[in-house]
């Protein structure tokens, strides 16, 4: 049996994401609130016949995977290569410092938004490049119909461009917690539904427009 379904899953909410300062790498671990989005996520999830998790190892993505884990019965499997975008110098800034203290660098950001690399970080190139191929390699040796993939709004954004051509990831939204589900088609990839955060019933959540054109708070 091969791969038919794969549910990228974004990580629950941090003080970070509250606040409106861009995570990056850094180890921020779930706030009250996004344990509560978690647990709701887990009472979806068990549901949907998973065989397989994988998540980033950063630290929110990985304590949204234990919440999940406590409801599949199986532990999941931490892949660096599901991080998000390393941003260097901006980690633990808001949009607003980010272009005010770095006016020159974010204009060339905009010039260039897949090649620019932030000092000390990666381009939404890197991101695209080791994120398509830890989900090549996964869903070429798992084994079950669906697995769950819990990454970072960038490195799923990059994902979705480069599995889906047709699909504009800008307009896009993905909060946190929610459900993106693609299914093969052919020799492809289709999306069957995009954002689903159907399983929060009213609780917060936030999304996060790419760097280049957000007024919103980092991942």
């Amino acid at each position: 049996m091969t791969v038919k379904r794969v549910i990228l899953i974004r990580p629950a909410e941090t003080e970070w994401n509250r606040s409106g300062r861009w995570q990056g790498w850094v180890a921020a671990p779930l706030s009250v609130h996004g344990r509560r989005q978690a647990q709701a996520l887990a009472n979806f999830v068990r549901n949907i016949g998973m065989s397989a998790l994988y998540a980033s190892d950063l630290v929110r993505a990985a304590e949204t995977a234990d919440c999940l884990a406590e409801q599949l019965g199986y532990a999941p499997a931490l892949d660096a290569r599901l991080r998000e975008r390393n941003i260097g110098l901006w980690q633990g800034l808001t949009l607003d410092e980010m272009r005010a203290w770095y006016a020159d660098d974010y204009a060339r950001l905009l010039e260039d938004p897949d090649g620019y690399r932030v000092e000390g970080g990666e381009s939404r190139s890197d991101v695209r490049q080791r994120i398509r191929a830890a989900f090549d390699e996964i869903t070429a040796k798992e084994q079950g119909e669906t697995i769950g993939l819990i990454s970072h709004t960038t490195a799923l954004k990059v994902l979705l461009e480069d599995l889906l051509p047709e699909i504009d990831s800008q307009a896009l939204s993905l909060e946190n917690t929610s459900v993106t589900t693609i299914r093969r088609s052919g020799d492809g990839w289709e999306l069957v539904a995009g954002d689903d955060i159907a399983h929060l019933e009213g609780l917060e959540t936030k999304a996060l427009p790419e760097l280049e054109d957000s007024d919103d708070s980092g991942d």
